[in-house]
């Protein structure tokens, strides 16, 4: 009998758009009409962060800040952030469906989790209005969860364990630690290691690589190695158990982590 019950899923970066591309063009828009530059590598920073967060993260980075006061005359804090969540929400959720290609294997995985009896969780930095948009066209493609927490559903999201535990509730699974965590971003690994459960984080499809799969494909045998290195290194110091390039390699990972219970091991 299996020790697992439930695997949990991030969104982008781990389920759909590789590379987790769709927010980083809304964040350098949304500050190129503030009147502030923002290169995308600023905007990765903070990702897996709910979507305020990210953008009070983003300000309160120095050189960020420094930028806003040049143009704004004030240092930002709460209601600059108010102000640009308010233009970004919407201009993401106009452009997530471009970027809603499902990552290579992500429906095979997740059909193979449930032949095994796994309920299937998922939890994300996006906000209802944006999902409104993304969970149709995810679902025409063969991927709809037996839940869905986003962010701003309850008091606090990640890093914290709050939308896990409502996934434990929707689900009607427990303990914690026979579930596993798949996120590409620090912020969602330590979503899981707060909730109690396993952790794998994932490197190359996600956000630590942060390339399409055309552009992986491009790469130089040496250049991809580093990179995907550098993505495995960033996920391993968030604390994630296991990594691997992207949710078509998590079979054996389950299998590995079965074996670890079995053992009396836990997260």
């Amino acid at each position: 009998m299996s020790q697992l019950k439930a695997v949990v899923f991030d969104w982008a970066g781990t389920i759909v758009d590789h590379g987790s591309r769709a927010p980083m063009g809304a964040f350098v828009e949304v500050f190129r009409q503030f009147g502030v530059a923002l290169s995308i590598a600023e905007a990765r920073g903070p990702m897996g962060l709910p979507k305020w967060d990210h953008i009070d993260a983003l300000l309160k980075t120095p050189a960020i800040a420094a930028r806003w006061q040049a143009a704004h005359g004030v240092v930002p804090g709460a209601a600059e952030a108010d102000r640009i969540y308010e233009v970004f929400v919407p201009l993401n959720a106009q452009v997530v469906t471009d970027y809603a290609d499902m990552i290579p294997g992500a429906v095979e995985t997740v059909a193979a989790c449930r032949a095994r009896g796994l309920k299937i969780g998922s939890t994300t930095g996006y906000t209802r209005e944006i999902m409104a948009n993304l969970t149709p066209v995810a679902a025409a493609a063969g991927y709809a969860p037996d839940n869905l927490v986003c962010a701003g559903d309850l008091a606090a999201g990640r890093p914290t364990p709050l939308m896990m535990y409502r996934t434990f509730l929707d689900l009607g699974v427990f303990p914690a630690h026979a579930v596993v965590k798949v996120d590409d971003t620090e912020p969602g690994i330590a979503e899981g290691l707060a909730a109690g459960t396993w952790t794998v984080g994932v490197a190359v499809s996600g956000n630590a690589m942060g390339l399409s799969r055309e552009e992986v494909a491009a790469l130089a045998p040496a250049e991809f190695a580093a990179r995907r290195d550098a993505a495995t290194a960033t996920l391993v110091r968030a604390g994630a158990h296991v990594v691997i390039d992207s949710v078509a390699d998590l079979l054996p990972v389950l299998d590995e982590i079965e074996g670890r219970l079995m053992r009396g091991e836990r997260p």
